[in-house]
């Protein structure tokens, strides 16, 4: 059973991480001071304890990564969320992504497609903390048109194109952050939906991501 402690050595590391983030161009102090506060050591197997709070992905279950910090940060700095927004975010995986955007006082809706990813969110440290989490399993590609619309929507996942299902979800001047490209590099957008509609377009840093892929996998 894992122990969670959040130690002195463990909120050092995760200052000097924020330093670092500021460092590389992350400028939202809201953001920074979110990733201060969230322990990610508690987000990965305990052998990676010490290292947790470096500037780099890690595997988890299912053959997927907790994204890189920067990676985490950059991208909720361009959703430039504000309180109580309701954020959908396409790929759960570790559920650290989301607890920085529940840290921020969105009201995420989230989606994970792999089932064991998805069952093990049940024993999710930070159920408590963050009630405005809700947690789907299901096909990113379909999105959650039930609760639509979103004032935000966040991919984790490289996209082939952008999903049209989404873009039809997003609330007129919302904003969606999307890795969009096949291979093994994709560029940052940021595209807002005006209100006649139109889309608007902004093209960002190149990253690279796990692909988007549809369906369900049990």
């Amino acid at each position: 059973m894992k122990q969670y402690i959040d130690s002195y050595q463990h909120k050092g590391l995760r200052k000097r991480l924020v330093d670092l983030l500021r460092s590389k161009g992350i400028s939202d102090e809201r953001v920074l001071d979110a990733i201060n506060a969230i322990p990610r050591h508690f987000f990965l197997d305990s052998a990676f304890d010490l290292i947790a709070y470096e500037d780099r992905a890690f595997p988890i279950s299912a053959d997927q990564t907790i994204s890189q910090p920067y990676t985490v940060a950059y991208q909720t700095q361009l959703l430039q969320i504000k309180k109580s927004e309701k954020v959908l975010e396409i790929g759960t995986g570790s559920i650290y992504q989301s607890s920085v955007l529940a840290e921020l006082g969105a009201r995420v809706y989230t989606i994970e497609r792999q089932k064991k990813l998805f069952d093990e969110q049940k024993d999710f440290v930070f159920k408590s903390k963050y009630p405005n989490i809700k947690f789907f399993y299901g096909d990113g590609f379909e999105g959650l048109s039930t609760y639509m619309p979103f004032d935000k929507i966040i991919i984790t996942a490289a996209a082939p194109f952008i999903p049209p299902k989404l873009i039809a979800q997003l609330k007129p001047g919302g904003m969606m952050v999307i890795p969009l490209d096949e291979g093994e590099v994709q560029r940052m957008l940021r595209i807002t939906k005006n209100a006649d509609g139109t889309l608007t377009e902004e093209s960002f840093e190149a990253f690279s991501f796990v692909p988007m892929l549809t369906g369900k996998n049990s």
